[in-house]
């Protein structure tokens, strides 16, 4: 394990695996370093890239400076740049992929960008987070309620069925590991902003990222997420868009990883 001081002076664990031009992993609500589809990734890319593979601030061996604010895990992502030599290939997954492209519109010096299904809600469906959604997932962080904070988030936040994310809790080692990472809830859902309001993507917002991205989906998720998708796609202007055969949001890392490595590649 090594470290990153971020601006801040939060510490920003991180493993460094393979050789070639770096890629860092920016993982989504739930996930660390030692996440297994994680670990399942950086193992593949590492195979022809310099893969870093962090925890985000508040989760796994990474330390957490208060107050929270989206700019901090900017700020941490530029440490690791650092860190790397002073450029990198980005990969974000799910609410890391929303992370990822702020970063990229920081104008952090990010050579590419690659996008798994950011989770924006364009459309008012019935199906928002609630107006007391970030109030009550903070009460339930700060009474220790971690078990009540995930399934608040999944169910009203994600628009997991009540009833899946029971059987979830029928597996003690799943359950332990969301419930690890419960405080940081908040902070993925600072990191979404306006963008699950159900309203359309801001152009202005996004149009300044010009470095070549990759926007993935796959073919068996919710028509909402590919639309979020499509539409970060359509609105970045070098952008390409690409749909897995057979995936959902739970991504195969074995059918992901390839994509990546041949984006990054060239």
């Amino acid at each position: 394990m090594r470290q990153a001081i971020s601006k801040d002076g939060t510490k920003i664990a991180y493993d460094l695996t393979g050789s070639g031009p770096v890629v860092i992993l920016v993982g989504g609500a739930f996930s660390f370093r030692k996440f297994p589809g994680t670990l399942k990734l950086a193992d593949f890319l590492s195979k022809d890239f310099t893969v870093i593979n962090y925890d985000r601030r508040g989760r796994g061996d990474s330390s957490d400076t208060a107050p929270y604010a989206a700019e901090r895990e900017i700020e941490d992502i530029g440490a690791l740049i650092e860190e790397a030599g002073g450029f990198a290939h980005l990969w974000g997954m799910s609410s890391g992929a929303v992370l990822a492209l702020r970063a990229a519109a920081s104008g952090l010096p990010i050579k590419k960008l690659a996008l798994y299904q950011p989770p924006f809600m364009l459309e008012d469906n019935g199906k928002l987070p609630p107006a007391d959604f970030l109030a009550k997932l903070q009460d339930m962080v700060d009474s220790e309620r971690r078990g009540d904070a995930v399934k608040w988030f999944m169910t009203k936040g994600m628009g997991v069925p009540g009833f899946f994310v029971g059987m979830m809790r029928m597996m003690p080692g799943v359950w332990k590991r969301l419930k690890a990472v419960a405080h940081t809830l908040p902070y993925d859902f600072a990191i979404m902003g306006d963008t699950v309001s159900g309203k359309p993507l801001s152009a202005r917002e996004w149009q300044g990222i010009r470095v070549p991205t990759l926007v993935v989906d796959g073919d068996k998720s919710q028509a909402s997420i590919r639309q979020s998708s499509q539409a970060i796609a359509h609105i970045l202007p070098n952008a390409e868009y690409r749909t897995l055969e057979g995936q959902s949001h739970d991504v195969a890392m074995d059918v992901l990883a390839p994509v990546l490595a041949s984006f990054f590649k060239d």
